[in-house]
Formats: structure tokens, C-alpha cells, sequence
């Protein structure tokens, strides 16, 4: 992918965001392993209390992206929205590393924190603003090497992060790290990206509800529930694999962190794949593909009975969860083409209802077999899910809803 990268670094339209990306993946890698770990053992939070924190935070980062996509696009310059919510990255984050506080810390992960997040929404509404002026398989190549480049920034921040943390007596500080990053973040569009973030002139406005209702067009709702619907697959993966790993597999947890950090990294190459494969064949249907591998993966992790079964299926995972991370960036964005910002903020609606639809599986899965059955669960779901998105882009389909 030579030609894709050297067109990321010579044009600071994408240079800028994609090396924010880099960073930004950082404030999420920093923390998102120890969050539960400091609210509940170190603060002192109940399970229900963590639960009822992280389902409120979900929602302030679902509507945050909404509003921001939205308001964006009314913009000629996102520049000032990135560096809006890095600072309160650096309130956040810094705050909870500072202030070792229970409410501190649900005052942050309730309102800052998810504002923070809203940054990766905006980042690739910018490089979808740039990438709109270039040919549609480019740009898919492109959104897909950045995700791959925000993937290998989270694979190597973990491992770094817990050596330096490993005397530590508490965890805090690497919120301290998250609020570099976002520092970081901060200084990279101040100082090097003025003028950054838009295609050109900004559109007509449009009203805020007009815009909010193309959401709910039948249209883009229902391709945004199959592709949440994919997407839980991966997170229903990410409960379930621990659990086979030390349960059915007989591995320990020291199996666990080997095969999270290797899928992550094997993730990267796998994402440029699908992203090459992009510039010849349809996003859906490249999706349909990865999808199926994965459920392939599903499949034989429920028959995973030793380590080394689970060893052997990480080309599976990984070439399939890439396919779910990477693909659905510029499908989601396709549908509300000519709104950036807005065909962006789906994502996070995306993460919001497939996180939902996880948990809804693992829940049914558990509750009428074990955590190898519910892998079963996962794969018929999935396989249901891509008959949906290939029946919704169908040709036959497509010529029904233009008559």
C-alpha cells in the first residue's frame, strides 16, 4: 500500500488527523483496561454503580458525537471542535489522575472523559471531508490504513503502560498518560493544522432536527442496526474469549493478554488488506466477507478445548475483526455521503446499539448453554446478520426502494 501511505503523508489535510488519531488512541489504550479496576477496587464504586456509570457515559459519548457531527457540518473548520475536546481530555483525564476521588472520577467518566472520545468521530468526519474529493476506492483505502495505524497505537500503548505501571500501588497515573495524549492531540491541530478539518466551504446550514431525522430515514437505520448488529459480534468475542480461554481451554490469564495483544497487532495488516480490497469491490459486500470469516472464527472457538486451539484461530479473529473494525467506517459514512460530520457520529451510534446487541447475546447465550455454546449464539447471529445486509444491497433491492 505504498501509494496510500505516501498520500497520507504528503497531504496534511489527512496527515494532521491521522497523526491525531495516533495519539488519540493512546487516551483510550491508557485507560480503558484499568477503569474498572480503579473505580471499583481503588474508589471504592459498587458493580451496580460502575454498571449504571459505564451505560450513562455511553450515552453522553453516543449524543456528543450526534450533536458535534451534526454542528460540524454547518462549519467550515472542525479545528476548533477538536481542540475544544482535547482540553477536556486533558481536564478529565488529568483530573482523575490528580484528585484520587470517587466523584472526581464519576464526574469525569460521566461527562469529560466521553466528551473526549467524541474526538475520533470528528477526526475521521475530517479526513472524510478531504477524502470525498478523491476517487471512492482512494478513500476507502485511506479511512482503512488510518483505522489500522489507530489499532497499532492501541496494541502497543497497553503492553508499555502496564511495565511502567507494574510497582505501581495504584493505577491513576495512567489516566496521567491519557491526559498527555490528549495534550498532545491538542498541540498537533493548534500548531500544525490551521485550516484543518474541512473539504471546502462549508454547506448550506440545515436545522438541527432536519438533520438528526436522516438519521432515521428506514434507509440508514436499518443498515446502522446490521452493521451494530456485526459489531457486536466482535464485542461479544471480547466477553467470551477470556472466559474460553480460562475455562473451557483450561489457559490462564496470562494465555489472555498473549492473544489480546497478538490479535491487535495482526489486525493492522488485515485492515490495509480490506482496505486495497475496497478499491475494487463494494464496502458491503467486502464486509459480508470479513464477516464470515468471523463467524467462521466463532464457530471453531466453540469447539477451542486447549490453548493452543485458541493459538490456532488468531489469523481467523484477527482477519475477520479487522473486516468489522475497519469496513464499516466508510459504509456508515456512504450513507450521508454529503454530511461528514453527521454519516461519521454513526459510528458511535454503531458502538452505542452494539454494545447493546453483545450484551443481548452473551445474556441469552449464557442462559440456555455455556460460554462455548453462546460462541454458537455469536456465529448463527452473525451469519443472520450478513443474509440482512446482503438482501439490503441487493440489486433487486435497491431498484425497489428507487421505483
Amino acid at each position: 500500500m505504498p501509494s496510500t501511505f505516501s498520500l497520507i503523508l504528503r497531504d496534511n489535510r489527512i496527515r494532521i488527523p491521522t497523526v491525531t488519531l495516533v495519539a488519540l488512541a493512546f487516551t483510550y489504550a491508557s485507560t480503558a483496561p484499568y477503569q474498572s479496576i480503579i473505580g471499583i477496587n481503588e474508589l471504592g464504586l459498587s458493580n451496580g454503580a460502575y454498571s449504571a456509570l459505564v451505560f450513562f457515559s455511553s450515552i453522553v459519548n453516543v449524543t456528543t458525537s450526534l450533536t458535534l457531527g451534526i454542528w460540524s457540518d454547518r462549519l467550515k473548520e472542525r479545528r476548533p471542535l477538536v481542540l475544544g475536546l482535547s482540553v477536556a481530555g486533558m481536564l478529565g483525564f488529568g483530573s482523575i489522575a490528580i484528585f484520587h476521588s470517587p466523584m472526581v472520577f464519576i464526574f469525569s467518566t460521566l461527562l469529560l472523559v466521553p466528551m473526549s472520545n467524541s474526538t475520533y468521530s470528528l477526526l475521521f468526519a475530517s479526513l472524510r471531508a478531504r477524502t470525498n474529493q478523491m476517487d471512492r476506492g482512494q478513500g476507502a483505502a485511506i479511512t482503512a490504513t488510518v483505522r489500522a495505524l489507530f489499532s497499532g497505537s492501541w496494541a502497543l500503548a497497553p503492553g508499555l503502560i502496564g511495565l511502567y505501571l507494574v510497582s505501581s500501588p495504584s493505577m491513576t497515573p495512567a489516566y496521567g498518560i491519557a491526559a498527555l495524549a490528549s495534550c498532545t492531540c491538542f498541540c498537533l491541530y493548534f500548531f500544525f493544522a490551521p485550516g484543518n478539518g474541512s473539504g471546502g466551504p462549508a454547506p448550506d446550514p440545515v436545522g438541527f432536527l432536519a438533520s438528526l431525522k436522516r438519521i432515521f430515514v428506514p434507509h440508514v437505520l436499518s443498515r446502522v442496526i446490521v452493521m451494530a448488529m456485526l459489531f457486536g459480534l466482535q464485542r461479544l468475542n471480547a466477553m467470551l474469549l477470556p472466559l474460553i480461554i480460562t475455562h473451557a481451554a483450561g489457559g490462564t490469564v496470562v494465555d489472555v493478554g498473549f492473544v489480546a495483544g497478538l490479535t491487535a497487532l495482526l489486525e493492522m495488516p488485515f485492515m490495509m488488506m480490506w482496505g486495497f480490497a475496497q478499491r475494487r469491490f463494494r464496502s458491503a459486500h467486502v464486509l459480508a466477507f470479513g464477516a464470515l470469516i468471523y463467524c467462521v472464527y466463532l464457530l471453531l472457538l466453540g469447539f477451542a478445548f486447549a490453548p493452543w486451539h485458541v493459538y490456532a484461530l488468531l489469523l481467523f479473529n484477527a482477519c475477520g475483526a479487522a473486516a468489522i473494525l475497519s469496513v464499516p467506517i466508510t459504509y456508515l459514512q456512504d450513507l450521508i455521503a454529503d454530511r461528514p460530520g453527521l454519516g461519521t457520529s454513526l459510528i458511535s451510534l454503531n458502538t452505542f446499539i452494539g454494545v447493546g446487541v453483545s450484551a443481548g447475546l452473551f445474556a441469552f447465550g449464557t442462559a440456555i448453554t455455556d460460554y462455548s455454546g453462546t460462541a454458537f449464539v455469536g456465529a448463527a447471529a452473525g451469519l443472520a446478520s450478513i443474509g440482512v445486509l446482503l438482501y439490503l444491497e441487493s440489486g433487486r433491492r435497491q431498484a425497489r426502494q428507487l421505483a
